[in-house]
């Protein structure tokens, strides 16, 4: 299957939505709608660290990604975080979750980072043969304290 990946357009609002409300659930993760409205404007202004791909076959898109940049006290260069990465479960299996990522990995190297991360579930088995292709995972343990 050959997929066209691009950035995220205002045409791409309603797929979008879908995916997104996909991943949420997936993560059992429940935002307002003001919050989805939010992450949505965020990824189209071009003045806010946040940006995201589409893709898709034959007009229909089939997964999102969204990734930001981020300063480091430890590098030189930025690094590149990668958010959200989600495909259609119907899609799934078929190497569109890999071309998000690279296509991820092509910005990252084109702005200059030095780095890209991205975390998931333990759990995520799926997900995480996936990226075991790309490297090991980091040992890290991630602390989150919720403020608002």
């Amino acid at each position: 299957m050959t997929f066209q990946i691009r950035p995220v357009e205002p045409r791409d609002k309603a797929s979008w939505e879908i995916l997104f409300h996909g991943y949420l659930d997936f993560y059992k993760i429940e935002l307002s709608e003001e919050l989805i409205q939010l992450a949505w404007e965020r990824l189209l202004d071009p003045n806010f660290n946040s940006y995201g791909f589409v893709a898709g076959s034959a007009g229909e898109v089939l997964g999102i990604a969204h990734y930001s940049f981020q300063n480091s006290t430890w590098a030189r260069k930025n690094y590149c975080y990668l958010e959200d990465l989600y495909v259609s479960p119907t899609t799934r299996g078929k190497g569109l979750g890999r071309e998000l990522i690279d296509a991820v990995f092509e910005i990252a190297r084109n702005e200059g980072s030095s780095r890209i991360y991205w975390n998931t579930d333990a759990t995520n088995e799926v997900a995480r043969r996936l990226y075991d292709t790309y490297t090991e995972v980091s040992g890290k343990v991630q602390y989150r304290i919720q403020l608002e």
